[in-house]
């Protein structure tokens, strides 16, 4: 396992802070890390809310290139 400079950095300042074993720093910190994961409340699922926004008269929605053609002009390709 490769721990990241600042990760390391955090483990060693933990050991000499509390007076522990590396080993134990890192384990605790896996630890804690994993409780917090598993207690974590679940968000709720996205829903997309859609509206209906109407529609312009004479314009055919099902053919996207005339669609640009009108809102850009003919040389838009």
């Amino acid at each position: 396992m490769t721990l990241e400079e600042d990760v390391l950095n955090g483990l060693k300042r933990k050991c000499s802070t509390e007076g522990i074993a590396f080993k134990e720093a890192l384990n605790g910190t896996l630890r804690e890390g994993l409780r917090a994961d598993a207690t974590r409340p679940k968000g709720t699922p996205f829903t997309q809310r859609s509206f209906d926004m109407g529609s312009l008269g004479g314009v055919n929605y099902d053919n996207i290139s005339e669609l640009i053609e009108q809102a850009e002009g003919s040389g838009w390709r």
